[in-house]
């Protein structure tokens, strides 16, 4: 019964070892897919500790915000966390009393919430962000706002 114990074990790791040498083979032959980091913080752009809404149930929402060049998003806030990649274009944005940012393609960043800023497309070609809100059901993913006051 003693043997038992030990060898089973043993003989459990031998074949799960085996598995994985094969296994290894296997993939060295075929591609194999890879995952890149875009971004991984726990604060937004201007500094925020990100924190989720706590209404449920959740409601995430993809979309590709497009902007030809010269337009403006116009203030506004984010009342959820709202991941950007930035796929063409160069974007800036005012945050105020927060300073400006400017975003080229290839960027990402977790965006300000509610936080006021505006949003323009600085370069000659269009601006294509995707954009992902972590959000919950009766939250608004942006809501637009009147211009602050200029000091």
């Amino acid at each position: 019964m003693t043997s038992s114990r030990i060898i089973l074990p043993i003989l459990g790791v031998a074949v799960w070892s085996g598995f994985c040498f094969w296994a290894g083979l296997s993939s060295a032959r075929e591609p194999a897919a890879t995952a890149a980091a875009l971004l991984s913080t726990s604060q937004t752009i201007i500094g925020q500790p990100i924190s989720y809404p706590t209404q449920t149930p959740a409601n995430v929402t993809a979309a590709i915000i497009t902007m030809p060049p010269g337009a403006k998003t116009g203030w506004h806030v984010h009342e959820v966390p709202l991941f950007a990649y930035m796929l063409e274009g160069t974007l800036k944005v005012d945050y105020g009393a927060q300073g400006q940012r400017v975003y080229n393609k290839g960027d990402s960043f977790i965006e300000a919430i509610r936080q006021p800023h505006d949003g323009e497309n600085m370069g000659p070609e269009p601006v294509k962000v995707l954009a992902v809100f972590i959000g919950a059901d009766g939250l608004k993913n942006t809501v637009k706002i009147k211009p602050p006051q200029s000091p």
